[in-house]
């Protein structure tokens, strides 16, 4: 019971702000062992059928039928509010931005389709925002900016919404560990186009409880005063206290399965006696393998398939040990269906499509033994195929351009290449992204090599004025270059152009010299006529004889 040894608090509030009907709406579900919150925002005019809540029942009542939080299950319950929203489009086309987060109480996955919008907060400060399915987003994303895009023209211009008739791709994250004392916010477009990050982490501080935190984000949100203010919806989640795994409770399950293995071995009516040592090792290997097996599942569905398959395999060696040729083979199945899938992707990221289309179509075929596993994925890509050639093709045009030192080329086509491979979660996206940022360092290299010419090039014109003795030209040239070397760090040229600025000063504005004092009194003293100077030698003279 993950819900009982955790503690985990919500409140919420949804307004309609200066219109009359509130086109938002935000419910709820705690379940024993995992819990689904949903915000979502109506963009339609329907006056009859509010979209938003249409799609929260629909979410919720998928969740509540199976529940879980694997990236799988979370997409089919977002399909699900998709599906509703399409039938009962009869009017006008329902639309909906939705804001989903699933825990089991020690992490969470978060999805979106629009622009409302997670903020985890974790010790007072902003820890994961979910990105918006906007053109604002997608802008700020190419430009690798972290621009507020608050009050940015294109922030309801939506890329990706519930309703959408074709195209229809929500972003699901990866699981996310949660820690005691974190915060979650899930909020519409009324809050965050008014309340900006550092408000809503600011107004954390010294607030314990949910209620307080969300009205004070409504005091923040209703002091602008604003003419029109839009629906608009907060909810917060304290997780004041995660679920934490106890060996205990694993112990207990190997101490029940000892007990079972000692109660019912029996064979032809006779009862064979284990000793308690060997009946232990038996529960030990039956709770790896399923261990082994749980998490193997885990990782497929999260596409960490390398994972998987060393999982698969280890859980596959335990059924051995044990004996169990049941599980054995199921994993055995699980094992080769994630090896055909890691081997497709590698066909395709080595731009060998025909041969990836065998190892997917195997892997498909093979998964329908074993009630259809890793379908889903495998059709996927085989769907996305053709965006797998034009994203392999794509780099192999931005490699080529690279080679050719067509940096600025390269690079667009990289950031082109990689929007795709995100967009269909192609494996092969960690490699672009390291061809972009080795891309983007040849041009900073290019850029700082333009700089240092241009600065060598005032330093050369500095010297030519000095030499000509144009000093006040000579220290703007000197001047200028010296700021393009502090730049690009080049401290040593700082340093000498300093003292080449110096020089000049000295020559525009020369410092008087002492003389010597006998220099110096032989100019203050009068000249004389040649009488003078005939007797002042006569009486020199005179003096030697009386000596």
């Amino acid at each position: 019971m993950r819900k009982e040894n955790s503690d985990f608090k919500t409140s919420f509030l949804s307004e309609a702000g200066s219109f009359m009907q509130n086109k938002d709406y935000f419910a709820y579900a705690e379940l024993d062992d995992v819990a689904c919150w949903v915000a979502v925002k109506g963009l339609d005019a329907d006056q009859e059928i509010n979209s938003a809540e249409l799609a929260v029942k629909g979410i919720l009542e998928k969740f509540m039928e199976k529940p879980s939080m694997s990236k799988r299950s979370i997409k089919k319950y977002i399909k699900n509010a998709q599906n509703l929203l399409q039938a009962q489009s009869l009017r006008v086309r329902l639309k909906a931005s939705i804001v989903i987060v699933v825990s089991d109480y020690s992490k969470m996955i978060c999805a979106v389709a629009g622009n409302s919008r997670l903020y985890h907060f974790r010790n007072g400060t902003l820890n994961y925002k979910s990105g918006d399915q906007s053109l604002a987003q997608e802008l700020v994303n190419d430009r690798n900016s972290s621009f507020d895009i608050s009050q940015h023209d294109e922030r309801t211009n939506l890329l990706n919404y519930l309703g959408k008739p074709n195209s229809f791709q929500p972003f699901v994250s990866n699981k996310i560990k949660l820690m005691d004392g974190d915060v979650l916010l899930l909020c519409t477009a009324g809050l965050w186009e008014e309340v900006s990050e550092i408000e809503m982490a600011d107004a954390l501080e010294g607030v314990k409880e949910p209620e307080q935190y969300t009205d004070l984000l409504e005091e923040v949100l209703l002091s602008r005063q604003k003419k029109v203010v839009n629906n608009y919806t907060i909810a917060s989640i304290f997780a004041n206290k995660i679920y934490q795994e106890t060996n205990k409770k694993k112990m207990k399950y190997i101490k029940m399965i000892v007990a079972a293995l000692i109660v019912t071995l029996v064979v032809g009516g006779s009862t064979i006696f284990y000793q308690a040592k060997q009946a232990k090792k038996l529960a030990e290997l039956t709770v790896e393998m399923k261990e082994h097996e749980k998490t193997g599942n885990v990782n497929f569905q999260d596409g960490n398939y390398a994972d998987a398959l060393l999982e698969y395999s280890e859980g596959r060696n335990a059924a051995k040990k044990l004996k169990d040729p049941i599980h054995r083979n199921l994993l055995a199945k699980k094992l080769r269906v994630t090896q055909l899938i890691i081997n497709g992707d590698k066909a395709a990221e080595a731009g060998e499509f025909t041969d990836a289309m065998e190892q997917y179509e195997k892997a498909n075929k093979e998964g329908k033994l074993i009630k259809g596993f890793g379908e889903e994925v495998i059709e996927q890509r085989i769907a996305n195929m053709d965006s797998i050639v034009q994203i392999v093709e794509g780099i192999k045009d931005g490699d080529f351009r690279f080679e050719a030192e067509d940096y600025n080329g390269a690079l667009a086509i990289y950031q082109k290449a990689r929007k795709k491979a995100l967009a269909i979660s192609f494996t092969g996206e960690p490699q672009i992204k390291v061809k972009i940022e080795e891309t983007e360092e040849k041009i900073a290299e290019l850029k700082k090599a333009q700089k240092e010419l241009q600065a060598e090039g005032l330093e050369k014109n500095g010297d030519q004025s000095y030499a000509r003795q144009e000093y006040v030209k000579a220290i703007e040239s000197y001047t200028l270059a010296q700021e393009i070397y502090q730049e690009t760090d080049l401290l040593a040229k700082v340093l000498g152009l300093e003292r080449k600025i110096m020089n000049a000063n000295d020559k525009l504005n020369p410092v008087p010299q002492e003389q010597p004092a006998e220099t110096a009194a032989s100019e203050a003293a009068p000249p004389m006529d040649e009488a003078t100077a005939a007797d002042q030698h006569s009486n020199t003279e005179m003096m030697k004889e009386g000596k």
